[in-house]
């Protein structure tokens, strides 16, 4: 996940420089805030799917303790 971010970051950065060693003036303007809102969209993205996978650990996690918790409460019950 962190390297889709490096890698989203990385390209901005280079489209911002390839705007600068344009001669068009009003056109770098436009092509960073252009590389900066594909940033800033590749990072929400990203968050999401991060916050989508531990959500989904989180839940995994805590079946399999129960189930496991489960077990241990038949075996200790008085009989």
């Amino acid at each position: 996940m962190k390297s889709k971010l490096l890698l989203a970051a990385t390209l901005s950065a280079l489209l911002s420089f390839a705007a600068f060693a344009q001669d068009n003036t009003s056109g770098i303007k436009q092509d960073t805030k252009d590389a900066a809102h594909s940033t800033g969209q590749a990072a929400k993205k990203t968050g999401k799917k991060v916050k989508k996978g531990t959500k989904k650990a989180v839940h995994s996690t805590a079946k399999e303790t129960s189930k496991g918790a489960n077990k241990v409460e038949d075996k200790t019950a008085p009989k």
